[in-house]
C-alpha cells in the first residue's frame, strides 16, 4: 500500500442516491461529493482517521463500520465512504489502509493503528440522556406539587354523605346526589377506546363513558342509581353490577413522583460518567451504568412503599421519618459501591494509579464459549485484566465479575474461528483444557493474544505462590 498515490472510493450497492456519493483522495488531501454537498480537506488538517463500528445484538453479530475523519481542532467527521455492512469485509479494509497510506505519506501524524470507536464511547450519547434528566425531574415537580391537593381531594370523598333537605344549595356538589336512570343500550368498544352507557331520554345525562367490562355487565333497559358528587357521576348502581369511578389517591401519586425522581437518576449517572471518562482514549469503553440502575432498584423497593402508605407524613411521622433515615443510609452505600464499581476504569479514579500501572487495565472483548461456573449462561463478554484477578465480566468493569480459575486452564491450540463457532468470522478462538473440560475463548486476534498473555502470567503468580499446587 505504500506505492499507492491516489484513490477513489465508489458506492457498492444499488440505491437511487449513491451515483451522487464518492470519496477521491490524492496528494492535495481527501475530497468527498453528496447529492447536498462537497467538501475538500488537506492532508494537513487531518488528525487521524477513526473507524465507527455500529453496535450489534448479538456479540456474533455483524456490526456495520464506517470511516471518519478527526481534525487538528478536535471536529470530527464522518465519510460518506468507505462503508461495510458487516465486521468482515476485505474491500473495506483495503479502502481504509488506503486512505492510510495515503495519510502516512502526506502528513505522517497517526500511529500505525486505527482507533475503532464504538458506541459506548465517552464522548457519545451523553448529551441527548443528560436532557432527559430535567424533563423527568419536572414530571416528578408537578407530581409531588398535586399530593395535597389529591390527598384533600380523597378525603373529601371518603367523607361524602348523602344531600338532604336541610343541605344548602351552596353545598350540593360536596355531597352525595343519587338520581334514578334507565339504560337505554350499551356500546363495548375495544380497550384503547371509550365505552358507553347510553340512558332513555337523556336523562341525567345523554351517555356516560365507563370501562370495556362495565359496558358488558350492564344492560339495555335496567334500571340503575346514578350516584352524583361534584358534578360528575361516582358511581352506577344496577340489579346486579355496580361500578365506580376511581380517583387519585395521595399514595399513587406519591409513587408516581418517586418513580419519575428515581428514573431522572439514570441518565444523570450515565451522564456524569461519560462526563468523567472523557480522559479515558477514545477507543476504550465506557462501564456500563448497570450498578446505579441496582442501586436504583434497591432504593425502588423502600422508597416507592414508603410514598404510598406516608404520603403527606413524610417528614412528620415517627415511624415515616426512621424508614426514611435507614433507607438513606442503605441507598448513599449503594451508590458509593456503584461509584467505586464504575470508577474503576478511569485513570487513576480514587486507586492513586500511576499513568504506568493505568496502562496496564485492560477491559478486553472476549467470549467464553462455553457456560462454566465462572461464565453462567454464557453472560460474559469482557474479561478483565486489571492488575488483580483476571475474571468475566458483562461489560467493561469489574462490576458482576467471575474469577477465572487459571489453575484449572491450559491452552491447546489457536485457530481462526469456523462457521460452528457463534462469534464474528474474523475472531480467532483459544481451545483450552479446563481440569479435563474442553472449553473455547474467542476474541479479536490481538485481545486475543493479550488475554492469553494475562492468564498465563497470573497462572505462573498462583503456581509460585502455592508451589505444593
Amino acid at each position: 500500500m505504500a506505492d499507492v498515490w491516489n484513490m477513489t472510493c465508489r458506492p457498492r450497492w444499488r440505491r437511487v442516491l449513491w451515483p451522487f456519493v464518492r470519496v477521491s483522495a490524492d496528494a492535495r488531501g481527501l475530497r468527498s461529493r453528496t447529492l447536498l454537498r462537497r467538501r475538500s480537506v488537506p492532508w494537513g488538517d487531518i488528525a487521524e482517521l477513526r473507524v465507527h463500528r455500529k453496535s450489534a445484538r448479538t456479540p456474533w453479530a455483524h456490526k456495520p463500520r464506517r470511516v471518519s475523519l478527526v481534525l487538528h481542532d478536535g471536529r470530527e467527521r464522518l465519510l460518506p465512504l468507505p462503508r461495510s455492512r458487516s465486521s468482515d469485509d476485505p474491500d473495506f479494509d483495503t479502502e481504509v489502509e488506503a486512505l492510510r497510506a495515503l495519510h502516512r505519506r502526506y502528513e505522517a501524524t497517526e500511529s500505525s493503528k486505527v482507533p475503532a470507536v464504538a458506541y459506548r464511547t465517552p464522548r457519545r450519547g451523553w448529551a441527548g440522556l443528560l436532557v432527559l434528566c430535567p424533563v423527568l425531574l419536572a414530571c416528578a415537580a408537578m407530581a409531588a406539587g398535586s399530593v395535597s391537593e389529591t390527598a384533600s381531594d380523597e378525603q373529601a370523598w371518603k367523607s361524602a354523605t348523602a344531600c338532604t333537605a336541610e343541605t344548602p344549595a351552596t353545598e350540593h356538589d360536596e355531597c352525595l346526589t343519587t338520581i334514578p336512570a334507565v339504560i337505554s343500550r350499551t356500546e363495548d368498544n375495544l380497550p384503547k377506546r371509550p365505552s358507553w352507557l347510553y340512558f332513555t331520554d337523556g336523562r341525567p345525562q345523554e351517555r356516560l363513558d365507563v370501562p370495556r367490562d362495565a359496558a358488558l355487565e350492564f344492560e339495555g333497559g335496567g334500571s340503575v342509581e346514578l350516584t352524583f358528587w361534584r358534578g360528575q357521576v361516582m358511581k352506577v348502581a344496577g340489579k346486579n353490577h355496580v361500578w365506580r369511578r376511581d380517583i387519585p389517591t395521595a399514595g399513587g401519586t406519591a409513587v408516581f413522583a418517586a418513580t419519575f425522581a428515581l428514573a431522572a437518576c439514570y441518565p444523570a449517572a450515565h451522564s456524569l460518567l461519560s462526563l468523567l471518562g472523557r480522559r479515558l482514549r477514545d477507543d476504550r469503553e465506557l462501564p456500563p451504568a448497570l450498578p446505579f440502575g441496582g442501586a436504583l432498584v434497591a432504593t425502588a423497593l423502600w422508597l416507592l412503599p414508603l410514598c404510598y402508605l406516608h404520603p403527606t407524613t413524610l417528614f412528620s411521622s415517627p415511624v415515616a421519618i426512621t424508614w426514611l433515615a435507614v433507607g438513606s443510609l442503605v441507598t448513599l452505600g449503594l451508590f458509593a459501591g456503584a461509584w467505586h464499581t464504575t470508577s474503576a476504569s478511569a485513570p487513576g479514579a480514587a486507586t492513586g494509579k500511576s499513568a504506568a500501572q493505568e496502562n496496564e487495565v485492560e477491559f478486553l472483548p472476549a467470549r467464553f464459549l462455553e457456560d462454566t461456573d465462572y461464565n453462567p449462561r454464557g453472560f460474559g463478554t469482557h474479561i478483565v485484566l486489571d492488575g488483580g484477578p483476571p475474571a468475566v465480566a458483562p461489560g467493561p468493569g469489574r462490576f458482576a465479575a467471575k474469577p477465572i480459575p487459571v489453575e484449572r486452564l491450559t491452552l491447546k491450540n489457536v485457530r481462526r474461528a469456523r462457521s460452528s463457532d457463534p462469534v464474528d468470522g474474523r475472531w480467532h478462538v483459544a481451545e483450552l483444557d479446563d481440569a479435563g473440560t474442553p472449553v473455547r475463548l474467542a476474541a479479536e486476534p490481538a485481545d486475543l493474544a493479550r488475554v492469553l498473555r494475562g492468564l498465563d502470567l497470573a497462572k505462573t503468580s498462583v503456581n509460585t505462590a502455592n508451589p505444593r499446587q
